[in-house]
């Protein structure tokens, strides 16, 4: 039996050592430090393999890179909209966009989210209507088609892309598809097999290099990204999937929110593309004019200003932490906030606190089905929380709500693939559009109230009244929500 108590020696210091790697070498917030030393110290083996799994920090070494004529071109407009904005000589094409000049410098600054105006925005609610749009637009590309998912399925639509895809290489027309590794992992090389043969590129976001074992769990591209010929651009949460044009049983109607750019900032969402491509494709995309051409005379009559914000598990800075919370506390009326999983930090958490407890009109939409158990739960004891504090609570109980918006007093919004969670705000690689715009902010406030009329209000009475079961499941999910 020797050999057993050499192990557990072995167990124990390795267990050791990695809890001294979670509280002094990596750099993690407090909570998050917390569950991880209660995971490797309650369930050493299994905890130890989660930790690998799961829990080791990405490098912050500089993942991205441009060309240096790129960068030079970059850091002058960044250099430009900074000093414009911090002397008050920006001009902008609506006033009302003045009022969030904090909001704009903070993301031009430590982002290099640069600003556009002269954008047009289209808004779509369900998966058929945002996949039709995008077929038309695909069959109409010339020049080239650059497409990004998290999940990939190899269903009815999946294969409609795709070929829709092998018919524009064929065609001589460019197209690379990213997609990443852990959500598409259902893939096979036979998905790809005729589109290759076409010309078309792919390229696997963070793959595997050991079968069926991918350390970077925890560090997934979450974006959904489409540009077509630099001119149209598309963003949003829906992924490629029978289910998000409401065909699961299991979850039925897919209520998403999707975007359809045209502008400037459809060059943003394409620099985006091409350093998500070369950092994941050993065929590197050269930096071309056909990527980025000039803005045709005319422009458009929306005419809305926009950044694209992105952060990544890279980033020195937490931007969607600080976006979110820079919004709410910029809130004078009313915060309008959909997401399918609310497990927000406690900075955001009081943040929403306050606005409520200042007369703030918060409100929260929250899926009452759940595709993930400890997620929903940990979801509920956070809602519970605010409900003390005012903050309104609908589950939305139509189908299942994947949206990932927030509103604030009908004037700026955030609409993208960032959840109100732990994984998207700290773990993900993740992109959402700013839009300061009243008449899309409108839209966005007027979905919501659509949307109510397929909730159930959650009240503190009813919140109070859930079984012991649902209370212990509660509080097991928030003590690991920091790592879910």
């Amino acid at each position: 039996m020797d050999w057993i108590s050499h192990a557990l020696t072995v167990l124990f210091i390795v267990n050791i050592l990695l809890a001294l790697t979670v509280v002094f070498l990596e750099r993690r917030n407090v909570a998050a430090t917390w569950s991880w030393l209660m995971v490797l110290l309650f369930i050493p083996i299994l905890g130890f393999l989660l930790y690998v799994m799961l829990g080791q920090n990405l490098s912050r070494r500089k993942l991205y890179k441009w060309n240096q004529r790129m960068q030079e071109r970059m850091q002058t407009v960044i250099s430009e909209q900074r000093e414009q904005l911090m002397n008050g000589t920006m001009t902008y094409l609506n006033p009302m966009v003045s009022d969030y000049r904090d909001l704009i410098y903070l993301n031009v600054s430590s982002n290099d989210a640069f600003l556009t105006q002269d954008n047009s925005v289209d808004i779509f609610t369900d998966g058929i209507s945002k996949f039709s749009d995008l077929m038309l637009k695909i069959e109409a590309a010339k020049s080239h088609i650059h497409m990004q998912y998290y999940i990939v399925k190899n269903d009815a639509l999946g294969k409609r892309i795709i070929q829709a895809l092998t018919k524009k290489a064929e065609q001589g027309v460019i197209v690379r598809f990213l997609y990443d590794d852990i959500g598409s992992r259902s893939l096979k090389d036979s998905f790809f097999r005729d589109f290759l043969k076409a010309g078309g590129q792919k390229a696997a976001f963070f793959p595997s290099r050991i079968p069926y074992l991918n350390y970077r769990v925890n560090y997934r591209n979450h974006r959904k990204l489409v540009i077509i010929d630099g001119k149209i651009g598309y963003m949003g949460g829906f992924n490629v999937g029978n289910e998000y044009l409401g065909m699961d049983p299991r979850f039925g109607f897919w209520r998403d929110t999707h975007l359809r750019l045209t502008g400037s900032v459809v060059r943003a969402l394409q620099s985006r593309f091409i350093l998500d491509w070369n950092l994941a494709s050993s065929t590197a995309v050269e930096v071309d004019q056909c990527y980025f051409p000039e803005r045709e005379e005319g422009g458009t009559s929306q005419q809305v200003p926009m950044q694209i914000v992105a952060s990544g598990p890279n980033e020195e800075w937490p931007h969607f932490v600080y976006t979110f919370l820079k919004m709410i506390h910029m809130a004078k009326k009313r915060i309008l906030l959909q997401t399918p999983y609310f497990i927000p930090e406690e900075s955001m958490l009081n943040a929403l606190r306050i606005a409520a407890l200042s007369g703030i009109d918060v409100r929260i939409m929250i899926p009452e089905k759940a595709d993930h158990l400890f997620v929903h739960w940990a979801s509920l004891y956070y809602v519970g929380e605010l409900l003390r504090a005012g903050v309104k609570c609908y589950l939305y109980d139509y189908g299942f709500l994947h949206a990932k918006t927030i509103v604030v007093d009908g004037k700026v919004a955030s609409v993208g693939t960032a959840n109100f969670d732990i994984r998207s705000l700290r773990l993900n690689f993740e992109t959402n559009a700013l839009m300061y715009h009243e008449e899309t902010a409108k839209k966005l406030e007027a979905t919501f109230w659509k949307d109510m009329e397929g909730c159930m209000e959650l009240t503190l009475e009813e919140y109070e009244k859930r079984s012991l079961r649902i209370r212990f499941l509660e509080s097991i999910s928030k003590l690991i929500s920091p790592i879910l």
